[in-house]
């Protein structure tokens, strides 16, 4: 039998002048490692990643999970005390109590530099009782979840941008006659087919002013709401008449901005900035080929904006906290942002003061002109995002007959009296 012959190496940290307000060490020996999402880390963080590397000699591994597994890989390690010295979580003052208990999981990072330079909004969603615990790299605007269509298309078919569900309808049912698969949705991942109706907040908070509070106080329920039903029930009406295609169940998210730039789909649910992803990854397909508008069921007009999104937490366990601080530090310097800004091609900005954003003139002008907004409830409502991918496995059933809608909207409720009795919540006593 060989022996395994374990080598304990020394490292002698020596500190050097900084580089780009980061301070240099001579450490070569010390990695730290950062765990995450699908999608999550850009490749131009990881390109960054390097640029620190030899900057500090702090390698950085990347361990990336796929988005089905992660958050039982992560609690899982979380609990037994081994998480790695980074990990990502979405953000939203709920899941950071909920899903990561960060107040003993991460690190306060109040005290760091870049706090002073991020957005406000963004840097509410993660802090639990005044401590900042995460960083947020993500494109808040850019990310809006909105129906993008295909210009051209619309123009062949005499269609306008719909203002109700029943015109919504009626115009997919045209493309359909037409030979013209209406939207592309992606059902196998799992997640996509949520934020149909969580995205939809503003609307329900529209109809029912104040329902988030309600809903968060445990004085109202979503299976008792005639708008959140009607927005699940015309999301399968979708999907019954084939609006989403033949292969709906098994169509990815990978495959997207081919489906897109294949000219045969007219509209996905998608990130603002999809129309960059596509033209990126087909240089034929113009980004200015797509248009934008807000979704449309239970004839929603407002925008959803989600101030929360996946975010840096230090390991509160981690041996190499003042390494991980420096790395974050590195990450928000001005001409880093830049970087990865500029280097990911979906992303158009970056919640920072001076950093220049992508979007195009026509996005702007979209954003611009949707002066209805208001916030999207998988963030304004307590015990929802931690429970996405099982809303996702419902809203199957649901398509595929198993459930109804109204079982969903129960099925939501009682996963949240689950969540907010085990988070000991004064609300559910």
């Amino acid at each position: 039998m060989k022996k395994l012959i374990l080598m304990i190496v020394l490292v002698v940290t020596v500190a050097t002048s900084g580089v780009n307000g980061v301070t240099t060490h001579a450490q070569a020996k010390v990695t730290l490692t950062q765990i995450a999402s699908q999608l999550w880390v850009k490749d131009a963080e990881q390109e960054l990643g390097k640029k620190f590397e030899e900057k500090t000699g702090i390698h950085i591994d990347y361990q990336i999970i796929p988005a089905d597994q992660y958050l039982t890989v992560l609690k899982t390690k979380l609990n037994s005390g081994e998480a790695p010295d980074i990990y990502g979580g979405q953000s939203g003052v709920t899941d950071l109590i909920v899903q990561y208990d960060v107040e003993k999981t991460a690190v306060d990072l109040s005290g760091e530099s870049w706090v002073k330079t991020e957005d406000p909004l963004v840097l509410a969603q993660a802090t639990v009782n005044k401590k900042i615990y995460g960083l947020t790299l993500w494109d808040i605007y850019g990310t809006t979840w909105v129906v993008n269509y295909n210009k051209d298309i619309f123009a062949k078919n005499n269609l306008t941008v719909p203002k109700t569900y029943e015109e919504f309808k009626a115009l997919c049912q045209k493309l359909l006659d037409a030979g013209i698969q209406p939207l592309y949705e992606p059902i196998s991942d799992g997640w996509h087919h949520v934020l149909w109706f969580p995205e939809n907040g503003p609307r329900y908070e529209e109809v029912t002013p104040g329902l988030a509070d309600s809903l968060n106080a445990n004085k109202a329920t979503f299976a008792d709401n005639a708008t959140m039903l009607a927005d699940v029930t015309q999301l399968k009406e979708l999907y019954d008449a084939g609006f989403m295609g033949k292969n709906a169940l098994s169509d990815t998210y990978a495959d997207r901005t081919k489906i897109l730039a294949g000219g045969k789909v007219a509209m996905m649910l998608a990130n603002l900035t999809l129309p960059q992803q596509v033209e990126t990854d087909f240089p034929d397909m113009k980004a200015d080929k797509f248009g934008a508008f807000v979704i449309p069921l239970a004839d929603n007009q407002n925008l959803n904006i989600n101030p929360a999104g996946p975010t840096k937490f230090i390991f509160s366990g981690s041996q190499h906290i003042t390494e991980a601080k420096q790395y974050l530090d590195f990450l928000t310097q001005p001409e880093n942002l830049q970087y990865l800004l500029d280097k990911s091609a979906d992303m158009t900005s970056l919640p920072f003061t001076g950093v220049k954003s992508k979007l195009s003139k026509d996005q702007q002008d979209f954003l611009d002109s949707q002066t209805k907004r208001g916030t999207v409830y998988q963030t304004a409502v307590n015990y929802v995002n931690p429970q996405w991918m099982d809303i996702g496995t419902d809203l199957t059933a649901m398509f595929t007959g198993a459930m109804e809608p109204k079982d969903v909207l129960a099925g939501i409720d009682k996963r949240r009296a689950e969540l907010a009795k085990a988070a000991k919540d004064a609300a559910w006593k």
